[in-house]
């Protein structure tokens, strides 16, 4: 979108907007000289129309692979876009009035004082780029900025931020996928229907339970989702009263933002020194809300990186006292194969494709977060947004549209069709094994928070970094910078323990790979251990004056205690490697403190509106 603003700029848009508008007005006059009134008194692209034949109209229209929208009164809706032409404009009065006219059409607006006269787009940036070499080349510049896994591993914990392969992504492109309306008829994309339906069959099968919906648009509201199927049920078997949602001190904070949007109330269950839910006060507190107990929400393996040995006990404990469990699956990278939440007694899940299933993580694009839930729970799944359900007991949508943001499945479909069962369990299996060969390198260097009774982790690890501040004075932000010179992305920082790094290598990572991160980290160890003993000054050191750019390398001026080669090229593998960091480091408290808006302000936006 901010790409589409910075290539046509306002003159642009404005273009754009007004051929669509112009369009729009001449359709509803032509129209209604045909005898067809616009219900719409005001509008931009969209019409409202009352028609006599709706179905003759339909069947004509679609004989020229035209939809429309269908009102269930005899009404019809027809959209424009900028990609509409006077002919097909043309083509539509013939359809509906069944008359053709090559009267040229009559372009004016209908906006009157609803047309916008303030400035917008003025920042220059908006009127650079007005040719592809030139907005290609700007767009590169950007990507510069940014490390990715083009550069090297992120290693970010709990994110699972692992390899988005070509061949999934690539049929996002194909016309047959992304040119599809989201609420065109069945029977013109039955292949679609037919692809989506053995996706939420293949995510039934991978998380042990009989059904699943792609409807919701993000692991968050997926969370969402499976608690108002929750409520559902027991509302369903009279138990409306049920409100209370027990979660973890070790939960990801959706979890409990998302009880209390599905109406709950939320009660904290201790964890206890090994990072496991804390079973006694999991069970006073399940007795002591039995009467209104809705659901406990779990992590699976937890996000301190360890599988919860006691989870079919923790899930028993709920059922007994009349909750549902419902299972965060933003760790399913960790039982893809080997479990799954049916196995261990959950009873809804969510998965967060853009974690386990490939797609691609953040950057504010479309997302997925699909649930899959047990027999009991699947009458509940979320309806049609514009039709009945199937099922009478069936929540309301949650999105605008039935598959939510089906044309990005394509990514996990191919991603779990191309590896098939053994693959699948395969890249679990080496996503563990490569947490447990960096955690027994960096074992050397930092002591690692949590772990299971054998010593190991699951596909995730915390670093304690607790003691560094008190030794050293140096902190998890100044390690998390000080990567930024070794050519990394850092790990999760101060989650879900304060002054702590979570690290997740997942599968998509070589050893070899492993190797430079794990040698970065315990250098970056060494440094610190410098700082401590005087080596290093405690203020103008490497990591407190991390990360280092390339304008500050090459000043004339130099002030620093340290060289220039120890700031920029701390090990021999950064010389080949080098990524350099765009900008110095920021304040990130003063920025939290002091909210920057570069809006106008309310009293400017007053007076260009009044006058």
């Amino acid at each position: 979108s901010s790409m589409y603003a910075v290539y046509h700029g306002a003159e642009g848009l404005i273009q754009i907007a007004s051929h669509i508008h112009e369009n729009t007005v001449s359709l509803a006059i032509e129209l209604e000289k045909a005898g067809f009134k616009n219900q719409n008194s005001l509008f931009f692209d969209t019409l409202k129309i009352a028609v006599s034949d709706k179905d003759n109209i339909r069947q004509k229209a679609e004989n020229k692979n035209i939809n429309f929208r269908y009102f269930d009164d005899n009404f019809i809706g027809i959209s424009l876009h900028e990609k509409v032409t006077a002919e097909e404009v043309k083509e539509i009065i013939e359809i509906i009035s069944g008359a053709s006219s090559n009267t040229p059409l009559t372009l004016k607006s209908s906006l009157g004082s609803l047309a916008r006269k303030s400035d917008f787009l003025t920042n220059e940036i908006f009127h650079k780029y007005r040719s592809e070499t030139e907005m290609m080349r700007y767009i590169k510049h950007l990507e510069n900025k940014d490390l990715s896994l083009v550069h090297a591993m992120i290693p970010l914990g709990s994110c699972t931020m692992k390899l988005n392969a070509a061949t999934e992504l690539i049929p996002v492109t194909w016309p047959a996928f992304s040119s599809i309306h989201p609420l065109a008829p069945n029977y013109q994309v039955q292949g679609y229907l037919e692809l989506l339906e053995e996706f939420e069959k293949d995510l039934s099968i991978i998380t042990g339970f009989a059904g699943a919906t792609v409807q919701p648009n993000s692991g968050a509201q997926g969370e969402y989702t499976g608690l108002l199927v929750i409520r559902a049920y027991h509302k369903s078997r009279g138990d409306h009263h049920r409100n209370v949602c027990l979660i973890p001190s070790s939960a990801h904070g959706t979890n409990p933002a998302s009880a209390v949007m599905a109406g709950m109330k939320v009660v904290i269950v201790k964890c206890d020194d090994k990072g496991n839910v804390d079973l006694i006060d999991l069970k006073e507190k399940a007795e002591l809300h039995r009467d209104k107990l809705s659901s406990f929400m779990i992590t699976y393996p937890s996000t301190h990186g360890v599988f919860e040995e006691a989870i079919i006990e923790i899930n028993e404990i709920i059922h007994v006292n009349g909750g549902q469990v419902y299972m965060d699956g933003a760790n399913m990278n960790a039982q893809v194969g080997l479990t799954n939440p049916g196995i261990i007694g959950a009873d809804v899940c969510h998965l967060n494709l853009h974690k386990t299933f490939a797609i691609p993580h953040g950057g504010g694009g479309p997302g997925v977060g699909p649930i899959a839930v047990a027999k009991h729970l699947v009458p509940f799944l979320p309806g049609n947004p514009l039709k009945e359900a199937k099922s009478d007991q069936a929540i309301r949508a949650v999105s605008s549209s039935l598959f939510g943001s089906a044309s990005i499945v394509l990514i996990s479909y191919a991603y779990i069709k191309m590896l098939g069962k053994t693959g699948l369990k395969q890249a679990t299996e080496i996503a563990i094994l490569n947490a447990n060969y960096v955690k027994s390198k960096l074992a050397t260097a930092y002591d690692i928070l949590y772990t299971g009774k054998n010593g190991t982790v699951a596909h995730e690890m915390i670093l304690d970094c607790r003691n560094f501040k008190n030794e050293s004075g140096i902190e998890v932000e100044d390690m998390a910078k000080r990567l930024m010179d070794y050519g990394f992305h850092a790990p999760t920082v101060s989650f879900p323990v304060v002054n702590t790094l979570m690290i997740e290598p997942t599968e998509s990572e070589s050893k070899e790979e492993l190797d430079r991160f794990c040698e970065a980290m315990i250098q970056i160890k060494k440094e610190i251990s410098q700082v401590a003993a005087g080596i290093l000054d405690a203020e103008d050191n490497v990591l407190k004056m991390a990360p280092h750019t390339v304008s500050e390398l090459t000043a004339d001026h130099w002030d620093h205690l340290y060289s220039r080669q120890q700031a920029a090229f701390p090990l021999s593998f950064v010389q080949q490697r080098k990524f350099w960091p765009a900008i110095n480091r920021i304040d990130n408290a003063f920025g939290d403190r002091n909210l920057i808006c570069t809006c106008p302000s309310t009293e400017e936006y007053i007076e260009s509106v009044v006058g």
